[in-house]
């Protein structure tokens, strides 16, 4: 995915149509037409979260998916021996590392890349020798976006969870304070030389004030337009989700 001046990029992320496909089994509705569904819409990317206990996006998908768009994926994974293996099998556009827990319902926070700076180092070298663009997944903590410059992650994608969360409460004090640090840490991500993206509970109402930060390039953003998607339509959830997009950057 290339920067195009100030326009922002939108990867979709198509794991809950698996989600739901799981739910009762067989083969439908199928992800990978999702996947086509969003790349006609004008989506950048397709994301792929591909989970240790494989909840929703299963191997044949990501081999499915990789075979069947012409757009970048980005595939999610946790730092394992196992989904590096994933990873350089199948050589994707992007890999995104995030934290994972198998009791969590969705990815709770970023990665402590500090805490982890020498594992993580090593951990992403043959990713990137392989021509995958890596980034973390972190906080908008100036500890976390440091680390990542430190250890030559060419990416940041922060989490932007706790402003989606104080949106939905109404605690607009809260909302704020939240969006001062990822104004923050986007900006520095920049000044170390990153990439910044961001994601994470992004929705119609709240989508505007992350998509006008100057720094951030890409948003990352699932579950709420596959929801959508239920009621107006995935193209339909695409395109009114690219209009919040270009409005905040006017």
């Amino acid at each position: 995915m290339v920067a195009d001046g100030s326009r922002l990029r939108l990867g979709v992320n198509i794991d809950h149509v698996a989600t739901l496909r799981n739910a009762r089994g067989g083969a439908d509705p199928d992800p990978l037409r999702a996947a086509l569904l969003a790349q006609q819409a004008g989506a950048d990317g397709i994301t792929i979260h591909l989970r240790e206990d494989r909840r929703h996006i299963r191997d044949t998908d990501v081999d499915a998916v990789m075979a069947g768009v012409q757009i970048p994926v980005n595939l999610e994974m946790a730092a394992t021996e196992e989904m590096q293996r994933i990873a350089l099998a199948h050589r994707p556009h992007a890999v995104c590392l995030v934290p994972e827990r198998r009791e969590e319902r969705t990815t709770e926070g970023g990665l402590n890349v500090a805490g982890d700076d020498n594992r993580l180092r090593d951990y992403i070298t043959p990713l990137r020798e392989a021509g995958s663009r890596v980034s973390l997944f972190i906080a908008a903590d100036e500890v976390q976006v440091e680390a990542a410059a430190r250890i030559g992650a060419p990416v940041i994608e922060l989490h932007v969870g706790a402003y989606a969360e104080y949106c939905a409460e109404g605690n607009d004090a809260a909302r704020d304070v939240e969006l001062r640090k990822l104004f923050a840490a986007a900006a520095l991500g920049k000044e170390f030389g990153l990439e910044v993206h961001a994601g994470h509970g992004l929705n119609f109402t709240n989508v505007g004030p992350i998509a006008a930060i100057p720094e951030v390039v890409e948003l990352n953003i699932g579950h709420f337009l596959i929801g959508e998607a239920v009621f107006i339509g995935l193209e339909a959830a695409i395109h009114e989700m690219r209009r919040q997009m270009n409005l905040a950057r006017l």
